[in-house]
């Protein structure tokens, strides 16, 4: 018994360490479809034709498919000169949820790049799956793999079950 507890901490004590850098996840469900339309609603837009940005102000939630973001702003870039109307990337801040079909994940900021389908979200970083939780500092999501990767000082918890003693 004592030699299984000692391997058990000496694994659980590898794994840490190996999470303390990055942790390869899988985030969503991998059937992302980046060609649908985004739907942006919130309290206040902004529009600057001389930079090509808009500005949402305020209960900012972002749709595309079975994924949402929210934030308490979303600076939408647009692409340049050849693809009218085509958004580049969605600037997240003021604190970000950004929801899938099966995981949720809370940061300070975030960036959707449309034309790469990644989200990368920074500041704090918490993604829930389940009764399952890891924190970091950045979490980048391949929205068509369903891959990510939580990188910085990494944290999570694993709680074993009752048949493992």
């Amino acid at each position: 018994m004592r030699y299984v507890l000692s391997t058990l901490i000496a694994v659980a004590l590898s794994l840490s360490t190996a999470l303390a850098q990055t942790a390869n996840i899988a985030v969503g469900t991998g059937a992302f479809d980046a060609s649908l339309p985004v739907e942006v609603t919130a309290d206040e837009l902004s529009v600057d034709q001389a930079t090509g940005k808009a500005v949402f102000d305020g209960n900012v939630l972002v749709v595309q498919g079975e994924v949402r973001m929210s934030a308490g702003q979303v600076t939408i870039e647009y692409a340049e000169e050849g693809s009218t109307n085509a958004i580049s990337r969605l600037l997240a801040s003021g604190g970000v949820t950004f929801v899938t079909s099966s995981d949720a994940a809370e940061a300070r900021d975030a960036v959707y790049s449309v034309a790469n389908g990644t989200v990368t979200l920074t500041g704090d970083v918490l993604l829930t799956q389940g009764q399952n939780a890891i924190a970091g500092d950045t979490l980048v999501v391949d929205l068509s793999s369903g891959n990510g990767q939580m990188q910085g000082r990494v944290r999570t918890v694993f709680t074993p079950s009752e048949g493992d003693n």
